[in-house]
């Protein structure tokens, strides 16, 4: 957000951005997860140069932000910028089940399935494209720091879990590019990878935003058995 502005002007310029329905439809995709610029093209039925001009009328707002994939460098992700959703209004979603999927299940879609698992009623489980054969160190060590139990976790692969019903999380750039397409409903989250740094900061910060999704999309959602569609 540009700091120049008083706090005033700044939301100002926020409900200016917000005040086309192209740009609130590009919001509302986006407060459920992050999505490349074509997809959004895709699921809004948007030309590319339409979408162009909105995210960068939302970008120049503090609304949105860019950030590059760590699987495929040559793709970027779209991202609400936390402190402008004081303005955004949450839609209502619903699913029995709610699956996190990173590649080795063993760190991000765990402490995922964990902290949703205290915020939610809807049951969560973690999955992997590629799992690996035991859960992170540092995984186990930022759950206990936060007052979750490791104990149980054993990795998954993702065919083994994932039900036609459930909505499927994906908090890795890798295993949302490689979930198949017949996997819907999706969303996804762009977490940093903490295990290529290992350290407890990096562990600690991947919690601290799954921690902040989980709070945004958690009540969001509707009973269970809800009529409510799902995304």
């Amino acid at each position: 957000m540009n700091t120049e502005l008083s706090p005033l002007a700044a939301r100002a310029r926020i409900h200016a951005a917000l005040g086309d329905p192209g740009r609130l439809a590009i919001v509302d995709t986006l407060i459920a997860g992050d999505v490349a610029p074509g997809e959004l093209g895709t699921a809004l039925d948007m030309p590319t140069n339409l979408v162009a001009h909105h995210l960068k009328v939302l970008e120049e707002a503090g609304v949105v932000i860019r950030t590059r994939s760590e699987g495929d460098r040559r793709r970027t992700y779209v991202r609400l910028v936390p402190d402008a959703l004081t303005t955004i209004a949450a839609p209502v979603l619903s699913a029995p089940r709610v699956v996190f999927v990173c590649t080795r299940n063993s760190a991000r879609s765990q402490l995922a399935a964990a902290v949703w698992a205290r915020r939610s009623h809807v049951p969560a489980l973690s999955a992997g494209t590629e799992p690996a054969t035991r859960v992170h160190p540092g995984a186990v060590k930022v759950a206990r720091r936060h007052g979750l139990d490791p104990a149980g976790w054993q990795t998954s692969r993702v065919e083994d879990v994932v039900q036609p019903d459930d909505l499927v999380i994906a908090v890795c750039d890798n295993a949302y590019e490689h979930l198949h397409p017949d996997v819907r409903p999706r969303l996804h989250w762009s977490v940093p990878d903490p295990t290529p740094v290992g350290t407890d900061a990096a562990f600690d910060a991947a919690y601290r935003e799954i921690a902040d999704r989980v709070d945004r999309l958690a009540p969001a959602f509707a009973d269970p058995d809800s009529p409510r569609s799902r995304p």
